[in-house]
């Protein structure tokens, strides 16, 4: 990080998970960010404000019009003056206000007011963050650019399991700085890759046993498609050849849907020759049935044997055939002796570039929003990425290759 110290706005709302920003102030305090202190008047129930202004040494907001408070119009300055808004815990009523431009205190005046990042990390019983109101509001603010560190499962003060529980404090700070690091710190651009036309594939393939199973796999496209995204919006063509997904795809994306490996192969083949960047981010069947039953097969016996075969390699096949220009970047999703696994994998495959994470490790890889790993490149550099959202690490994936791309 560079030694710029960051300003962060740090808004608590009411909810028993909020004397846990204390522990977030502090951590970002020894990270070297200058945080200032904002509360609902429902949080000041939780927990006083006296104790976050004795460790900033700052005025803390709560309400615009009290008598001590020394800015008349603090929502615009305080607002205007911080590189982030982080919102620890955030409630359902909060995110509510938000996605709904309600302006009735300080903290949701202060929303509206800023121009700075948002950061949400919330925290509620299971049923209100399972409702489709809440889902919906989550919905549209992420669409207005709010950034989710999405709370998990556990048991809540009111004794239900489920999700709806804080994220780990550590694991909160981490994202931010990462966030700050990654996003913040590096000059704003828009046109980095308006040369460029990105061929990405995600999601899971399904391999057919009968007219209704299949072989498959977790995957879920999510990272696949935050690289498409974080790549459109760095003024790419972007292309995704999308298999089994179970999440939203980006608007203005061109999608190419398929089932098999097969048919992924075949729609990569297709596309390639006007690529200049290829992403291998989709989870492909290594292996499919040999023969496939033209009718549902019975439980006739006490085993089921299945002949498999293998499927196209289809990022070795992309390398074997690249073109001039191309820069080919593969992903190892492993459970176990990751590094070694994906040296070899870019070895065998001759990639430029590997992106691995560990699909086993709690709150990452398939179907979550998050992830941490590591990029190797051809040259043996690595990058090592740290907990973070897949948006985030969409972003810092795209620098990479930048640099990549910058050094030809």
């Amino acid at each position: 990080m560079n030694e710029k110290r960051w300003k962060i706005g740090l808004g608590v709302c009411g909810g028993i998970a909020a004397y846990k920003a204390v522990e977030v102030l502090r951590l970002l305090q020894k990270s070297g960010c200058q945080v200032k202190v904002a509360m609902t008047k429902e949080a000041t129930n939780f927990i006083n404000p006296l104790t976050f202004r004795a460790l900033t040494n700052e005025y803390v907001l709560v309400d615009d019009y009290a008598a001590d408070n020394p800015d008349p119009i603090a929502h615009v300055n305080f607002s205007q003056t911080i590189d982030l808004l982080l919102i620890v815990p955030a409630t359902a009523n909060i995110l509510a206000k938000f996605a709904n431009g309600i302006a009735d205190d300080f903290l949701t005046s202060t929303y509206l007011a800023s121009t700075a990042p948002v950061i949400v990390a919330p925290a509620m019983n299971t049923a209100m963050w399972n409702h489709p109101a809440t889902q919906r509001n989550i919905q549209k603010l992420r669409e207005d650019g709010v950034i989710f560190i999405e709370p998990i499962e556990g048991e809540l003060a009111c004794k239900t399991v489920g999700a709806g529980k804080l994220e780990d404090v550590k694991n909160i700070v981490d994202q931010v700085l990462a966030f700050l690091r990654f996003r913040i710190q590096k000059e704003p651009v828009n046109s980095d890759f308006s040369k460029e036309h990105f061929l990405i594939t995600t999601g899971g393939t399904r391999e057919e046993i009968d007219p209704v199973r299949y072989l498959s796999n977790y995957s879920s496209g999510k990272m696949g498609f935050a690289i498409a995204k974080a790549a459109k919006n760095r003024g790419a063509r972007v292309t995704v050849i999308a298999g089994s997904i179970s999440c939203e795809q980006p608007k203005g994306i061109e999608v190419i849907s398929v089932v098999s490996a097969e048919k992924m192969h075949e729609a990569v083949m297709q596309e390639l020759e006007n690529a200049t960047v290829f992403i291998g981010a989709a989870a492909v069947a290594d292996y499919r049935p040999i023969k496939r039953a033209n009718s549902k097969i019975k439980k006739d016996s006490e085993k089921l044997i299945l002949e498999l075969e293998k499927t196209p390699d289809i990022l070795k096949e992309v390398s074997q055939r690249r073109h001039e220009g191309l820069i080919v970047v593969g992903f190892a999703a492993e459970t176990e002796n990751l590094e070694s696994y994906a040296i070899a994998k870019m070895r065998q495959k001759e990639l430029d570039m590997i992106v691995a994470n560990d699909v086993s490790a709690p709150g990452c890889g398939f179907g979550t929003d998050n992830n941490k790993g590591f990029i190797i490149k051809r040259n043996g550099e690595r990058i090592d990425i740290p907990f973070m959202s897949k948006d985030m690490m969409a972003d810092l994936i795209l620098d990479e290759i930048l640099k990549i791309r910058n050094s030809r």
